[in-house]
């Protein structure tokens, strides 16, 4: 007879993969395919399981099953950080959802476990990338769906999927060039099959989860994140609604949504979904859901007026801000604002151009979907604008959105010159999206660098070899300027980034770069692009001792 697992073996098995997951954290934040001193992958990974762990541990003894698949995905969601973290709330929510009406943990539940995970993951994607955690995923499921059709035992099944999660992990590197350059595998598989081997081992008794597993031809590395989703668009309306429907299937709705234009998104699950989309033809996008279920909140944008509409102008109200960045209780106003940042001197200029509440977090230490949400919360405004200011924190600003009790959308921001930059397109007048279509299209405008030290040998964009405690400078998440000073840096990453043509320069200096210091550069900067304005400020961010914008 087929072995099957009660749900009480499932949470302790939950414990011990995270546990397992958290031990490895640093080994992949410290083997990063980008030298940059950044904690991504393992870090937010870890950290989202900490917080499933943290709502099962909550749980009373007597806890039923539903109970149980509620706290992991409630936990997962709110505990995500970064992109990584997102994705695996999202696995997580799906197997949960595919195990809803069984009453143990079999081979079969497995497989259908597994299939539904996959549906939930990929809808969370809109593009996605081969040869990431997507398809690890992916590989597993089938293994899983094989060990049903084939009547496995529950532990050879487990088994199986754990080999060929790890087997898909070795071959990431054949889906993408940057990893097979440096020989090294994908870091968000990776961490999934730890997770998968450390629930296995534990379910099975087993305490030698991970031992005498060959990955590839070097150590595992962070996750290439390669999720954009905000892309100039070459068609006309932005066109989002709600659809409450029993029957919508939202990967069939993803397919039909891509050949209607781009930036296509379908989230959520029965009855109720979330759909964007950029098209020329709303009404065919509409009839589309409308014949599958009820259509409601509609909001169809036309991008091109609201652009040459929009008005930009400085707000320059703190709103009586508190020492915690929070607003003193008072009426609510229209609008509010959620930012991310590091350092005191940029946590002042955000709430110079009028945010209420400065979340701290960035490339070190993403904060969670929970801290988003709570300083969403504190805002006293009937409408929340979210400035992530990093690419890796966009989609838990996102799910906090989703989970605010009030409007609240996110301008997806990649810097924090960005956000300046959307900051200054506010229009208080204005509705909740034509402010976030016009802060958008401003931040789009923003060309960022960054300038810090390598921490391992590796290459530039270029192909130019990096030597550790080497200068290099970043231009939108390419390595294109390698030296042994910030100023040499800051140089050339300006002729990198075409600064000839701007017309304004803003510098943000380091914590470990001096006022004077950045006021020499500023006299060089001068002498080298004379018609250029530049608006220095100390950010007093760590790790980066200077971020510059050109607009």
């Amino acid at each position: 007879m087929t072995k099957s697992y009660p749900p009480i073996d499932i949470l302790r098995a939950i414990i011990v993969g995270s546990a397992l997951l958290s031990s490895r954290k640093e080994e992949i934040n410290r083997l990063n395919v980008f030298p940059v001193p950044d904690g991504d992958t393992g870090t937010n990974m870890s950290l989202t399981l900490e917080s499933v762990v943290g709502n099962l541990q909550a749980l009373p003894a007597d806890a039923s099953a539903a109970d149980m698949r509620r706290a992991i995905v409630t936990g997962a969601l709110m505990g995500a950080r970064g992109n990584s973290g997102v994705i695996t709330s999202q696995i997580l929510r799906g197997l949960c959802e595919g195990v809803e009406d069984a009453d143990a943990f079999t081979t079969e539940t497995i497989a259908r476990a597994f299939e539904r995970a996959v549906e939930v993951a990929f809808q969370a994607v809109r593009k996605p990338v081969e040869g990431t955690i997507l398809t690890v995923l992916l590989d597993s499921s089938k293994a899983a769906v094989r060990a049903s059709e084939e009547e496995l035992d529950t532990d050879a099944a487990l088994d199986a999927i754990v080999e060929e999660a790890y087997a898909s992990v070795q071959r990431t590197p054949d889906f993408l060039p940057i990893l097979k350059e440096n020989n090294v595998v994908d870091a968000g598989g990776f961490g999934l099959a730890i997770l998968f081997d450390g629930i296995s081992s534990a379910l099975q008794g087993k305490s030698s989860a991970g031992e005498g597993i060959a990955i590839g031809g070097g150590a595992p590395k962070v996750e290439i994140e390669q999720i954009d989703d905000w892309e100039g668009s070459e068609f006309r309306y932005c066109n989002e609604f709600l659809v409450d429907s029993d029957e919508l299937d939202p990967a069939e709705a993803l397919d039909f949504l891509a050949t209607m234009g781009d930036c296509e998104l379908c989230v959520g699950a029965a009855p109720k979904f979330k759909v964007h989309v950029h098209s020329n033809h709303p009404d065919q996008v509409l009839k589309y859901f409308l014949d599958r279920g009820q259509v409601s909140e509609v909001f169809i944008h036309n991008m091109d007026l609201q652009s040459q509409e929009r008005a930009k102008k400085i707000s320059s109200e703190t709103g009586g801000a508190s020492a915690d960045g929070a607003s003193e209780p008072e009426e609510a106003k229209p609008l509010g604002f959620v930012a991310v940042a590091v350092g005191a001197g940029n946590a002042a200029i955000l709430k110079s151009l009028g945010v209420d509440v400065v979340v701290s977090g960035g490339q070190t230490m993403n904060p969670s979907t929970k801290d988003l949400l709570e300083a969403i919360e504190r805002v006293p405004a009937e409408r929340v604008i979210v400035l992530p200011n990093n690419s890796n924190i966009i989609m838990a600003a996102g799910s906090a959105c989703e989970l605010a009790d009030k409007p609240c959308a996110v301008v997806p921001t990649r810097s924090l010159p960005q956000s300046f930059a959307a900051l200054f397109a506010v229009d208080p007048d204005a509705s909740l999206d034509e402010n976030v279509e016009a802060m958008t299209d401003a931040a789009s405008e923003v060309k960022t660098g960054e300038i810090t030290t390598a921490i391992k040998n590796s290459r530039d964009a270029h192909k130019n070899r990096i030597k550790k405690g080497d200068v290099i400078g970043i231009v939108d998440g390419s390595i294109e300027v390698v030296g042994k000073s910030v100023d040499e840096v800051a140089m050339g990453l300006l002729e990198a980034m075409d600064a000839e043509d701007a017309d304004t320069l803003t510098l943000l200096g380091g914590e470990d770069y001096s006022s004077d210091e950045l006021a020499e550069l500023v006299i060089a900067i001068e002498a080298a692009y004379p018609e250029l304005e530049i608006d220095p400020q100390q950010g007093e961010q760590p790790l980066y001792p200077l971020i510059l914008s050109v607009e």
